[in-house]
């Protein structure tokens, strides 16, 4: 079992920056490929970005490109987003996964584990 916890998210204008932390407890998360989500009101929850077990491999989905970065320090159990260039339609509920699969998952239901997720809000 991985117990995730989002934090970092907030109020920032548009312009700005925000970094999404995701502390795990219960396993290391080396063993998993660790993606973020976001949910806009109304909308279905869509794919972010995703880093792969031990960080060699990322993928972002194109709204996200050139202005978001995942990292991760699985000595910390942690995961990050880097989120620069905030835009009005970056606002959502921001969840952390975890996926045991060895492909390098995008879609929801390639997760294992979720977080409870953490408010961006974009002001333009």
């Amino acid at each position: 079992q991985v117990r995730l916890l989002e934090s970092g998210g907030g109020l920032v204008k548009a312009g700005g920056s925000l970094r999404l932390s995701c502390g795990a407890s219960g396993r290391t998360i080396s063993s998993y490929s660790m993606g973020w989500f976001r949910q806009a009101p109304g909308k279905e929850r869509e794919f972010v970005a995703v880093i792969s077990r031990a960080g060699g491999s990322t993928k972002y989905a194109d709204s996200a490109k050139g202005r978001f970065t995942i990292s991760r320090d699985d000595s910390m159990n942690t995961v990050y987003l880097q989120m620069n260039d905030l835009k009005p339609e970056d606002t959502a509920v921001y969840y952390c996964a975890a996926s045991s699969l060895d492909v390098i998952p995008t879609i929801r239901n390639q997760y294992n584990y979720w977080g409870q997720g953490t408010q961006v809000t974009v002001s333009s």
